[in-house]
């Protein structure tokens, strides 16, 4: 959500941000809708004093005897409420359009994000860890011995359709053991506060955040009106929904594992093999609500924190600056961090860490006290995978697969697993 008063003080400004994502200028028809709006308002407050006026006219009129401006008073009383309750409905109806457009409108992007069209201008930031060599041809994680008794799309197809997958023992108990490792991590070390929020939300939370009103096809909605999460940035970011804080309770540093849901609407054809695209995963998702001047510095630490996963399970990975043309609707800046897969020969996204700025704020009406007075400020948000755990799974296997189709499991995370350091050919824990 945009601020109107920054829209109608520097129109040029709010355009040539727009312009930078490939759009058109939008100040103008949203300037005309709040001028209107404004006159409405005005048209409305007017009309009501003079009613006002008038209705104190009318006994005056009535105690003098003076009927012939008794009568003219009162009808014009009822003119003046008529008019009122007329540009009372239209400033409403202007209201809701104004809102409408700007809801529909995508955050602006900062000054430092890099401009360009689509992935293959985003710029890469850091590189850690090298890619391993193999002296045999690599597999792509559903091709290799040990996981395919684990992993069966095929069951998964007759219970649900395409993009699901049922993962069985050895291949779970890995699946599993990620998701606790990545939550131990970030509370014991990186500081989050441990959440479990539900995954059916109302649909004001959907709109808070950005999913809603422009991409409701991405995500599935019940027939009782609730929505599927796509992420727990939903419900995390949503705890300060219409919520006024003293400054004192920033920062607020979230963590959550949960299923997630996506339709993978407009995706078809792309990444139709494996479990790297499906309807149904899992996420362990970084959500902060910070003072706005600590915003950019919280955008650097939870992208260190995702970082930090990949180091401790040995997997090389790359950071990049998203372009204009690549960023998400509610994003200022955002941080794509890319984990390597051999089977592919090339580098994935496993998180995206975004800065919102007061965007997704200003949609909840979250805010501040400052602690040394004044008006209430908006916060500021950020969201980020600390990981996606299925695209994990999948490095883990493609990066520590062998020759005999077992994998080498990643030192850190053998506490998790009872100790056990292998996934055999056979698809058992050793």
């Amino acid at each position: 959500m945009h601020d109107i008063r920054a829209i109608r003080e520097n129109p040029a400004a709010f355009d040539a941000a727009l312009s930078r994502l490939g759009m058109e200028p939008q100040s103008p028809s949203i300037l005309k809708i709040d001028e209107d709006r404004r006159a409405a308002i005005h048209a409305a407050e007017t009309a009501q004093a003079d009613q006002k006026k008038a209705a104190k006219d009318v006994g005056a009129a009535k105690a003098a005897g003076n009927e012939e401006e008794f009568e003219r008073l009162r009808a014009l009383v009822g003119a003046k409420k008529a008019e009122v309750s007329e540009m009372q409905d239209r400033a409403k109806a202007l209201d809701a359009e104004l809102d409408a457009l700007l809801m529909g409108l995508p955050n602006l992007p900062f000054d430092d994000t890099p401009e360009g069209a689509d992935e293959e201008d985003n710029v890469e930031i850091h590189r850690w860890g090298t890619p391993r060599s193999f002296d045999f041809a690599p597999k792509e994680h559903f091709e290799i011995a040990g996981v395919q008794k684990g992993m069966d799309f095929e069951t998964a197809a007759k219970l649900s359709g395409s993009r699901f997958v049922v993962l069985s023992g050895g291949v779970v108990r890995i699946h599993r053991a990620l998701a606790q490792f990545m939550l131990d991590t970030h509370i014991e070390e990186n500081g989050l506060t441990e959440t479990w929020t539900p995954v059916l939300v109302r649909e004001e939370m959907m709109y808070g955040t950005g999913q809603l009103p422009k991409f409701g096809e991405d995500s599935y909605q019940t027939r009782e009106g609730w929505w599927l999460v796509p992420t727990a940035e939903v419900t995390l970011t949503n705890i300060v929904n219409g919520m006024t804080v003293e400054e004192s309770y920033l920062p607020r540093r979230y963590v959550a594992h949960t299923q997630c849901f996506r339709s993978e609407a407009g995706s078809a054809g792309r990444d139709t093999s494996g479990m790297l695209r499906q309807h149904q995963f899992e996420k362990v998702e970084m959500v902060s609500v910070t003072h706005p001047d600590k915003s950019r510095e919280e955008h650097d630490r939870m992208t260190a924190c995702a970082q930090g996963i990949l180091e401790k399970l040995g997997l090389p990975y790359r950071t990049v600056v998203l372009c204009t043309g690549d960023m998400g609707f509610g994003a200022r800046r955002t941080h794509d961090i890319e984990v390597w897969l051999p089977g592919q020969d090339t580098y994935r996204e496993i998180s995206s860490v975004s800065v919102c700025g007061d965007f997704q704020a200003r949609r909840m009406n979250a805010r501040f006290k400052p602690a040394g007075g004044g008006k209430p400020e908006y916060v500021h948000t950020l969201n980020g995978s600390g990981l996606a755990v299925g695209r994990c799974l999948i490095a883990v296997l493609e990066n520590g697969q062998q020759e005999d189709g077992s994998v080498k499991l990643p030192e850190a995370l053998h506490p998790w697993l009872g100790g056990k350091t292998t996934l055999t050919a056979d698809g058992e824990l050793v």
